[in-house]
């Protein structure tokens, strides 16, 4: 069966195929992806998914960039689900075909379309069907958390559909009887859009018809007193007669049992006869809110859904509890207290508040907590039963029929606070907890608020309302600076601005200082036995052993965030056991998650929890663990490197330092780790330049560069330059201090190596030189090979291809004592270029073909890959075009593979050259335009010149008048990066070019001539 591909917009944008999540990790890709999703089966402009992806400014090369973007897209879809055709290039731009794949907003056209035709049909059972339907599509606000100029338009009209169909289903339902469900329906529409006359005139239509007259009436008073204070206009005719039908009181239903026989949920209205009388008391317990408050409007929206119901989920059941969850220090209670104080009115019957944390200021166990909910509620003590479940049903049985709002304060746990959960009827609780409170779900309609760090904006606000507008203002980088050092969140900032209050002599940069102290800013923040330390506490104490103990371990690295498999070396547990323990730290709200770039999830700290986990790493672990720790996770980490590298290059290129222990990481586990040796790079990135910088610090130095080095093929695949320097030097650094002579030697040569990138060979033959007088004082064999092997790369850059042809050869020798293949393999490739460069392309093809068999034998693909591009040089440079053309289409495949975007573009520049060689200029055009987009996002400006220079030949063959006009920025680039012969022939082309009578057609035999010549 063909493979059925699933789009959901109405929501978070969510791709499948056949049931499996696929995914779409460019930013414009998926913004591209979501255009064409919303207008399945119409054409999309090239301009509409321009003014998508950049709704100001767009670069010149946008319409290039969005047709990668298609191509990229098509081959995911071909490549992840075997789907080709889905895309189509239709003027002005691209098509979405659906045939055979489900579109959410495709499904809700159809069946508000349905919907819409049995209403006028009069079939009101089968319109609501339909209209439940289309309503039962969304999962969230379109296209939720994505914005475009050309996105903003559809998503508001795809989102004013969305409140038609509600307003029209409830009129169906008007018409059935349904008055219970409307008001669920409705009231939150009106509430959300408040000049919707017609809206408002259903809503009072199910009031009325209900006999809840007076709720009709204030509800035409409030939507006539929006009228006039918003528009200055009374109600429309509809409205006003409504209005007047029910002042006296025509067309009244029978209020309850028409209610009733049509809503299930009406007879929550009514206490069960079983039910006890209920006591009289009526409890007021809300503690203050901490003040002031500010921000959270989005979160304090989302509570509304305990006495409204969910806005678009016409006839579902209103919410009864509403779970607040987050880290220690993020604001839960005084969110929910804000709240509460708020909507203490419309629970008349009181509100309940209970903190469930263990100590002196709260009852622990559920039987402790229920015995103080009883008394709360009038129920003698005498009167309270001994057991827990004899307890919980007579409190359930005493809250039956009022309403009343239960505060669940700090709750551990679902077990904890399960007892506590009223049963029908319209009495409503609200839980905060650092506990994700993931067993609720499924049990109970429940309103989910996850509470993060508020905004910065939002944390300059109560700063700003805590100590005064103008102590913020005087000091603008201080508060900020506070607010960062804070991690944001409200308790920490609370305390700062306590202390800042209390003392007028302290300034926001003199606190700024204060915290800036690692070791300081938790004390800081934990005055007496409150503050930031008392809150994480409770989550650390109630950790297991392994997971209290990894949380420490951690604490010690100073990394930006952990892949899921890093307790393997930390506790020596198996990968899924390190995932299990880092999930549940994050279920404490001690971590916190975030998906890495190929997918898989990673954990990082908030820096006010990670000096939390120091302090009690340095209080319950020795210096010599900690040390270990360090240890196992950088020899864990190298042989990833290792390994890693190894399918870049084959073995031997990476060297290694002293022996390492057997298997610090299983084999199996490395081998699924780096199955895709640049994407598993990609994610640690930032972790392996953090670790070289540690182990540098804490004295391990030989790591620090055999990781530092390990990083190159890395670095250079992806043109991380800027990373390959830092680490490269911080080594150096490290191993100059502790007189390691090869540590040394190798960063310099590695430093030589980035200099021959930037085009810097002056600098780059020095530092070689000084590399190669420090290796030459040690044993290390293959690191003396690479040196000469990259002073032949660059004496062959500077025009010295004698000097460089010497270096070369004695590389060669050096390797093959060394023992090392895939090094090998690369100088004999560099071997044939240097040949080729000579004036002897068929020597050039025979030490290329000879460099590919010896890549075989290191089992380095990318060498491979590598040496094929070269043989293609050759083979262009021995005028056989044709098979260079054959030979670069599969360097292309193999580079794309490897996710080499470098190797792909010099690969797609040598196709070009080959294409235009045989006069065949628009194949060449195309190859050249991709190579040339690629080479921009690597940002490697020498290729850029090389392919503008092949464009021109292209441009002449094709009888382009304007063709040379290119070659004046490819010949100022050459001068520029210090490359004289690609200078010298630049401008000759040029010199032709002006010359040549565009009107008859040029030879691609006469351009290459012409870039043969030295």
């Amino acid at each position: 069966m063909a493979p059925r591909l699933s789009f959901q917009v109405l929501g978070p944008l969510k791709v499948s195929v056949d049931g499996r999540p696929l995914l779409l990790r460019s930013p414009r890709q998926r913004t591209v992806l979501a255009v064409l999703l919303l207008t399945p089966g119409r054409a999309v402009s090239v301009d509409a998914l321009t003014d998508a992806v950049w709704p100001s400014d767009p670069p010149v090369t946008a319409r290039n960039q969005i047709a990668i973007c298609v191509s990229a897209l098509r081959k995911t879809f071909r490549d992840e689900a075997g789907v080709d055709g889905l895309i189509e290039t239709l003027l002005p731009g691209y098509v979405l075909h659906r045939d055979g794949h489900h579109v959410d907003v495709a499904d809700l056209y159809e069946s508000a379309a349905a919907a819409r035709a049995a209403a006028e049909a009069g079939d009101l059972g089968e319109a609501a069907a339909r209209f439940e339907d289309a309503l039962a599509l969304w999962s969230g606000p379109v296209l939720d958390g994505m914005e475009g100029g050309a996105l903003n338009g559809a998503v508001d009209r795809i989102s004013e559909l969305r409140t038609n169909l509600t307003e029209e289903y409830a009129a169906v339902q008007l018409q059935q009887g349904r008055y219970r469900s409307v008001l669920e329906c409705l009231a939150p529409l009106v509430a959300e859009n408040p000049l919707r006359e017609h809206t408002r005139v259903v809503l009072m239509q199910a009031y009325h018809l209900s006999g809840r007259r007076s709720e009709a009436l204030d509800c035409y008073r409030e939507g006539r007193r929006i009228l006039v204070a918003e528009l200055g206009v009374e109600p429309g005719a509809e409205l006003q007669e409504l209005h007047r039908t029910v002042l006296e009181g025509e067309g009244r239903a029978p209020a309850r049992a028409a209610a009733a026989s049509s809503d299930s949920v009406a007879a929550e209205a009514t206490p069960s006869p079983a039910a006890p009388t209920a006591p009289v008391a009526v409890p007021r317990q809300l503690p203050l809110a901490p003040e002031p408050f500010v921000g959270r409007e989005d979160e304090l929206e989302a509570l509304q859904g305990l006495v409204t119901p969910a806005p678009g989920y016409a006839g579902a059941a209103t919410v009864r509890v509403a779970a607040v969850c987050g880290p220690a220090g993020v604001g839960k209670s005084a969110l929910a207290l804000y709240w509460a104080d708020r909507v203490a009115g419309r629970f008349p019957d009181g509100q309940l508040y209970l903190d469930l944390q263990d100590g002196p200021g709260g009852p622990g166990t559920p039987d402790a907590a229920l015995e103080r909910a009883l008394r709360a509620l009038g129920v003698p003590g005498t009167s309270i039963p001994a057991g827990l479940e004899d307890r919980a049903a007579l409190y359930r049985s005493t809250l039956d029929g009022r309403r009343l709002l239960v505060v669940l304060d700090d709750a551990r746990s679902v077990d904890q606070i399960r007892p506590l959960m009223p049963g029908r009827g319209p009495a409503r609780v609200l839980v905060t907890s650092r506990d994700p409170l993931n067993g609720l779900t499924g049990t109970l309609a429940v309103a989910r608020v996850e509470l993060g760090a508020m905004s910065r904006a939002e944390c300059l606000d109560l700063l700003a309302a805590t100590i005064g507008e103008h102590r913020v203002s005087a000091e603008p980088a201080a508060a900020q600076r506070l607010v960062d050092l804070c991690d944001r969140l409200p308790l920490a900032l609370r305390v700062v601005a306590t202390r800042l209050l209390s003392d007028h002599r302290w300034s926001l940069r003199q606190m700024a200082a204060r915290l800036e102290d690692r070791r300081e800013r938790v004390s800081v923040l934990s005055p007496g036995e409150s503050g930031v330390r008392s809150g994480v506490w409770l989550s650390y104490r109630a950790l297991s052993v392994q997971a209290a103990r990894l949380y420490r371990q951690l604490s010690m690295l100073d990394v930006p965030d952990f892949p899921a498999w890093i307790g393997v070396p930390v506790l020596g547990v198996d990968p899924d056991a390190s995932e299990e323990l880092l999930h549940q730290l994050v279920g404490a709200q001690l971590l916190e998650i975030r998906p890495a770039p190929s997918g898989g999830p990673r954990f990082r700290f908030q820096e006010l929890m990670r000096q939390f986990a120091r302090e009690r790493c340095l209080a319950e672990d020795s210096a010599r663990e900690r040390e270990q720790t360090l240890e196992r996770v950088l020899t864990a980490v190298l042989t990833l490197v290792h390994a890693a590298q190894e399918q870049l290059y084959g073995k031997g290129e990476t060297p290694h330092g002293g022996p390492l222990p057997v298997e610090p990481v299983p084999g199996e586990t490395v081998s699924e780790l780096v199955a895709d040796p640049v994407e598993w790079f990609e994610d640690e990135r930032e972790t392996l330049g953090a670790l070289v910088v540690q182990a540098v610090r804490d004295g391990q130095p030989e790591r620090a560069w055999l990781l530092a080095v390990g990083t190159v093929p890395f670095y250079e695949t992806r043109n991380y330059l800027e990373d390959w320097r830092r680490t490269a030097e911080c080594a150096l650094e490290g191993a100059r201090d502790a007189g390691d002579t090869r540590g040394a030697g190798t960063m310099l040569r590695t430093l030589g190596t980035l200099a021959i990138y930037q085009r810097r060979y002056g600098e780059a033959r020095e530092r070689l030189l000084t590399a190669l007088t420090r290796l030459e004082r040690t044993d290390d064999v293959q690191g003396r090979a690479i040196v000469r092997r990259n002073l032949a790369v660059c004496a062959r850059f500077l025009g010295d291809l004698a000097d460089a042809a010497r270096y070369c050869e004695e590389s060669l020798v050096l390797f093959r004592r060394a023992g090392d293949n895939s090094g090998l393999s690369h100088a004999l490739g560099l071997l044939a270029q240097i040949e080729i460069e000579q004036g002897n392309p068929e020597r050039g093809v025979e030490l290329s073909n000879e460099a590919i068999e010896v890549s075989y034998e290191a089992g380095s693909l990318r060498s491979r890959t590598q040496n094929m591009y070269r043989l293609a040089e050759a083979l262009l440079g021995a005028g056989r075009s044709a098979q260079a053309e054959r030979i670069c289409h599969d360097v292309v495949g193999l580079t794309r593979g490897q996710g080499d975007r470098l190797g792909e573009a010099h690969g797609l520049c040598a196709l070009g050259e080959a294409q235009w060689r045989q006069n065949e200029p628009h194949k060449a055009r195309a190859s050249l335009r991709r190579a040339l987009r690629l080479a921009e996002e690597v940002r490697d400006r020498f290729l850029q010149a090389r392919i503008v220079t092949h464009l021109a030949c292209a441009e002449a063959i094709r009888g382009d008048s304007g063709a040379g006009e290119p070659l004046d920025w490819a010949q100022a680039e050459f001068r520029t990066l210090n490359a004289p012969a690609w200078e010298r022939r630049a401008g000759r082309l040029r010199e032709v070019l002006e010359s040549h009578d565009a009107l008859r057609p040029i030879e691609g035999s006469v351009l290459a001539g012409l870039l043969a010549d030295r």
